[in-house]
């Protein structure tokens, strides 16, 4: 087995090399005049490649499936960190289309297997026509949070939706786990605070699979502290940090942020990489 990844992706694809001891092949990358990319595995591969890559944006998605080409006459396990696309999982609209279908059903051609991390919906595995495993990083979020030394600290979902994804971070330190609720105080003014548990004089850590653009989490940061709470802080799993999110956050009075390196960030404070390899090995 060799791992091989797209540029954006790297540190974690070294990561998950060193996981299994085997070795990361390199890839060379340039972009032609008219802007078209160009890829070339400049190693020798094995009979089975792990390719890595997170959809982060247009040219990372381009690059991932010029990659699955390039390894054409391998066996190959997909691993996408960070599924660009997957938001939009369902029509909302008459016309639109399901992009995360899309992204799926591309990527799928030319692998067996398929890994994501925290995908946005479970239901997206079903698209891809390759076999689908969807791996949690509560554990490393919640190894994370223990060693920050809080005594005891509400972890706190931004909505009920993420409401299970607090309570598995929270179990691996016994602590409490709530979630946000909204309440509607006029027609412009919404208040929100913890459903069940008071948060004065606590230490607060947000926890959500992504952080786009902060700005429901920077309304609540501020909430929060006028309920008494003695610190706000953020993790996710994937740090997307859109417009200004992380100097938003920041700004707001959250006191520290942190993200896994499924999208490589100089805030990757833990790393998929251990799940990742995990589930190589039983692949």
């Amino acid at each position: 087995m060799k791992v091989v990844c797209t540029e954006k992706s790297q540190i974690l694809a070294v990561r998950i090399a060193d996981q299994l001891g085997v070795q990361a092949v390199e890839t060379r990358f340039a972009r032609f005049p008219d802007g078209e990319l160009y890829l070339q595995v400049a190693g020798p591969l094995d009979d089975e490649t792990v390719i890595v890559g997170s959809v982060t944006d247009n040219d990372a998605f381009i690059q991932l499936m010029l990659l699955i080409d390039a390894c054409e006459a391998t066996t190959n396990t997909l691993v996408v960190p960070y599924l660009g696309y997957a938001r939009q999982d369902k029509k909302f609209k008459d016309g639109e289309p399901v992009s995360a279908r899309v992204a799926a059903r591309a990527l799928s051609r030319g692998v067996s297997d398929v890994i994501t991390v925290n995908i946005h919906e479970k239901e997206i595995a079903r698209y891809f026509d390759a076999v689908a495993h969807d791996l949690s990083l509560a554990v490393d979020i919640g190894d994370y949070l223990k060693g920050q030394g809080f005594a005891d600290p509400l972890i706190l979902a931004p909505d009920s939706g993420a409401a299970d994804f607090a309570t598995e971070i929270a179990s691996e330190g016994c602590w409490q786990a709530d979630y946000l609720k909204k309440t509607r105080i006029s027609g412009e003014e919404v208040r929100m605070e913890p459903k069940n548990f008071d948060v004065k004089g606590r230490e607060v850590v947000i926890v959500d699979d992504i952080i786009s653009t902060g700005g429901t989490l920077a309304t609540a940061t501020k909430m929060l502290y006028d309920q008494g709470a003695a610190g706000v802080h953020a993790a996710c799993v994937h740090g997307v940090f859109t417009g200004g999110a992380y100097v938003r956050l920041r700004a707001a009075g959250v006191k520290s942020l942190v993200c896994s390196d499924t999208i490589e960030r100089a805030c990757s404070a833990f790393t998929a990489a251990n799940r990742i390899a995990e589930a190589l090995k039983k692949c």
